[in-house]
């Protein structure tokens, strides 16, 4: 099964390269990546350059021009320019595990979506994190993290869960399955069926109001939060407005009580 993974990033190259050096060490080998780019320097546009000379795996960048946070509407870009039947959604500051896109494949259903889960790291880990640690997997090596400054929480079942123990804390897990941006998958014809990401959103509820509008197309969500692991990069939101929450809000809530199946500006109308 051709497989995309696609993920945004934006003016953040030294998170990226990380994020790069992660795919590159998957136990999966029959992938692609379409990086989403929302209108970053040249900077990131000269690493991605760089990075598709060190590997095999076809890297595509697709990007758009600066005009504040559009993730939906690069994700739909993304989307379009992917080749895969089934697609794997993450950010450009989450670093998977080895076994992150074996995960996905392993656990994919035909009329369900994936929803999985990322392990936060405070700023002082993620920037000591080197490609050495991601090549050794020890980047998500909890005593390994501890030495390094993290705080020592149940959270770190997230990252220390494996066979039938993930499988179970999956299914008892409390939080809802919904489309989470940092580890998610479907396939892609039922992606193109909902028409994409809500353009009209921005920051604030977006991964979630897609994951809504799967579900009212018939769509189940699975819990996998357990089993493809990712651990996220710090960063700062300097982008976000109370008024872009806001409106994001009542757009998913329109979504959630009018039962909407299609993006209102979606795929169809990128690709016009």
């Amino acid at each position: 099964m051709k497989t995309s993974v696609i993920f945004t990033t934006y003016n953040s190259p030294a998170w990226l390269e990380k994020v790069l050096w992660g795919f590159f060490e998957q136990t999966a080998n029959d992938f692609e990546i379409v990086i989403a780019d929302d209108g970053s320097r040249d900077e990131t546009k000269m690493l991605i350059q760089r990075m598709q000379s060190e590997t095999e795996i076809p890297i595509k960048h697709v990007w758009q021009e600066d005009d504040g946070f559009q993730k939906c509407r690069i994700l739909n870009k993304a989307i379009l320019a992917s080749e895969g039947e089934y697609l794997i959604f993450t950010d450009g500051d989450c670093i998977p595990r080895k076994d992150f896109i074996a995960q996905h494949l392993r656990l994919s259903e035909e009329n369900t979506y994936l929803s999985g889960g990322y392990f936060k790291l405070p700023m002082n880990v993620s920037e000591a994190i080197t490609r050495e640690d991601i090549v050794t997997q020890r980047a998500f090596d909890v005593d390994w993290l501890v030495s390094k400054g993290l705080k020592k929480t149940h959270k770190t079942m997230k990252l220390t869960a494996r066979g039938a123990w993930a499988e179970f804390l999956n299914k008892i897990s409390p939080a809802r399955p919904t489309w989470n941006g940092h580890s998610a998958s479907c396939y892609k014809k039922h992606i193109l069926a909902v028409n994409g990401f809500e353009e009209t959103m921005q920051y604030g509820g977006q991964d979630c109001e897609f994951g809504d509008r799967l579900v009212n197309y018939g769509l189940k969500a699975k819990r996998i939060r357990y089993s493809a692991v990712c651990v996220h990069l710090d960063h700062k939101r300097g982008y976000v407005t109370p008024e872009m929450l806001q409106r994001s809000k009542a757009i998913r809530e329109d979504t959630k009580k009018n039962k909407i199946i299609k993006a209102r500006v979606g795929i169809e109308e990128s690709s016009q």
